[in-house]
């Protein structure tokens, strides 16, 4: 069959100059002689219109050029669906992108599109709302709702509050409960990590892979003094967060396990986003994995 492309551009994710960006999708995939069309994201995030779009027009790829946010939304309408997804990484983190070895460079990205290998991934459901790399609680989230509310974009105001939540947040109480297991604690944040990354290559659960069925749970339990908050945004940064053989025996004020379903009992309403964008929180959490979710063009 010939391959018919549709690119979604989110025009605000990012730093990237779109009108550039524009030129060289169009450069670039008419030098692979292939079909495609261009749209625009909007604000209400309603893509309903895309199952049928898809199979009335033979659309084989869709193509999203933005942030991990974009990528959520748009692939919730396309859940295990006979179209391949493709990622044109021009968010602030791009965590996705990072985790599944596309990488941050928009042309090395368009060449894996054109290549047109593909791997099924993984993708969740927190509450019933769809997402593909991350989703938390706790610190994490509130570094997402302010970024949110913030118009300057980009790597660098995100380290700014992310480093400024950091060690001004304080700890929220949950009870934790997989398989057989309850865990009560205080805890910074709580990550659910389908990727490994919060993304810009920071690594919050080194040992997550996209397809294995199950999430990468990390909690985060103490910030009580300045040197447990450096030695634990040190295990962040540098990827040095490791598994648990005992999820009950917690490490340096981590716990790290893994499960396909977890539920959160939040009963102070901590924040709460899914792959970094802030979403309504709620007192009981349900998280599950949804195996083989989407069809990802990547290397």
């Amino acid at each position: 069959m010939q391959r018919k492309l549709l690119y979604f551009i989110n025009p605000i994710s990012g730093t990237a100059n779109k009108g550039r960006l524009v030129q060289t999708i169009s450069q670039k995939t008419t030098q692979q002689k292939l079909s495609y069309q261009i749209l625009y994201t909007t604000k209400e995030g309603d893509y309903s219109f895309l199952p049928n779009k898809i199979k009335d027009e033979n659309i084989t790829d869709v193509i999203i050029c933005g942030g991990d946010g974009t990528i959520k939304t748009i692939a919730s309408f396309l859940l295990q669906s006979d179209v391949n997804i493709g990622i044109l990484p021009v968010g602030s983190g791009n965590g996705l992108a990072h985790g599944s070895g596309i990488g941050g460079n928009i042309n090395k990205a368009l060449e894996i599109i054109f290549e047109g290998k593909t791997k099924h991934i993984d993708g969740f459901y927190v509450n019933n709302n769809f997402g593909c790399m991350l989703a938390g609680l706790g610190f994490d989230a509130a570094v997402a709702l302010e970024f949110a509310g913030r118009k300057r974009r980009g790597l660098l105001p995100y380290v700014k509050i992310s480093l400024h939540r950091f060690f001004t947040s304080t700890t929220f109480p949950f009870e934790i409960s997989f398989k057989d297991i309850s865990i009560k604690t205080d805890a910074l944040f709580i990550s659910f990590a389908n990727s490994n990354q919060f993304g810009s290559r920071i690594k919050i659960a080194p040992r997550a892979t996209l397809s294995d069925g199950l999430l990468d749970v990390v909690v985060v339990t103490k910030k009580n003094r300045i040197i447990t908050a450096l030695s634990i945004l040190r295990q962040i940064i540098f990827g040095k967060i490791q598994a648990s053989e005992d999820v009950v025996a917690k490490k340096k004020n981590i716990y790290y396990f893994h499960a396909d379903k977890i539920t959160i009992q939040n009963p102070f309403m901590a924040p709460m986003h899914i792959d970094g964008e802030p979403c309504e929180s709620s007192e009981t959490i349900e998280v599950k994995i949804l195996p083989r979710a989407i069809r990802l063009l990547c290397p």
